[in-house]
């Protein structure tokens, strides 16, 4: 979408919501003479703090909008929490979504893992610190509890142990692809210390491979395909539509001697709990 699209989007969300708020919904009085529902740009305006002529041309994707402007334009609109930030989104400025507690993220993530007994899957929070694990992961890579908790994140779980990529065929795209998303994150979160701590932890112990972190390139992370002792595992990052800042690490078996391997692992490995 070029930024002239999303200008027009941006007008077109305003539009529709703008005609969605009543008049009395923001204390201004209701009269029969109004042609159109909704409120008027004008009112739109007024209780954003912003000029009428510049409003209308929001409206028409000629004027881009800072995100404090917005956000008054939000309020004056009574966007909840979505809407607000798909408006954020089509303006190009990210939002930051208050720290979701860990638990409530495993209990909600928890059962779409255990839905995939012979996948191996890690719960994500936004920083790829490992929130949670199914048997499966445990089976083939080990038990998380195990590892300390400040190394208990995605990237170190692949890249810090040499035994991890000597296992795995197709490791190095595989890491450079979920460095890549990772520092998308952390751009979106440049106060949050604990990004700094992981970029450390990798810097100090992984000295070889810091280029990568110290890599300014971005990307979405797209499925990728590896092997790990010749088990062929297809791999993806799902998001959960209601928290697209969390994520599950997914392996899935490619075929059915893969999927009858990770279940010979499952059977004979003792329960897991993350």
């Amino acid at each position: 979408m070029t930024d002239a699209d999303k200008g027009r989007a941006l007008g077109a969300a305003l539009r529709a919501h703008r005609g969605h708020v009543r008049p009395a919904d923001v204390g201004l009085p209701d009269t029969a003479r109004r042609r159109t529902p909704g409120l008027r740009r004008e009112e739109v305006a007024a209780l954003s703090g912003v000029g009428a002529s510049w409003y209308a041309w929001l409206e028409q994707g000629r004027v881009t909008a800072s995100a404090s402007v917005l956000g008054a334009i939000s309020r004056a609109l009574r966007l909840d929490e979505p809407a607000y930030r798909h408006l954020m989104g089509l303006a190009g400025h990210q939002v930051a979504r208050a720290g979701e507690p860990a638990d409530r993220l495993v209990t909600a993530l928890r059962p779409l893992m255990e839905s995939w007994p012979m996948s191996p899957a890690l719960a994500l929070d936004r920083r790829f610190d490992v929130i949670a694990w199914n048997d499966a992961y445990a089976a083939l890579w080990g038990d998380p509890s195990m590892i300390a908790p400040d190394r208990r994140t995605l990237l170190w779980l692949l890249a810090g142990e040499e035994s991890s990529w000597k296992r795995t065929d197709g490791w190095e795209p595989l890491v450079r692809a979920l460095a890549a998303q990772f520092r998308g994150r952390a751009d979106r979160y440049p106060d949050d210390p604990r990004f700094d701590a992981i970029y450390a932890l990798l810097r100090n112990e992984l000295p070889a491979i810091t280029s990568w972190w110290a890599c300014r390139g971005v990307c979405e992370f797209t499925p990728q395909t590896v092997a790990v002792d010749g088990i062929e595992l297809a791999v993806y990052m799902v998001r959960p539509l209601d928290d697209p800042d969390a994520a599950v690490f997914l392996q899935a078996p490619v075929g059915h001697a893969d999927r009858a391997a990770i279940a010979g692992l499952v059977n004979a490995a003792s329960p897991a709990v993350g």
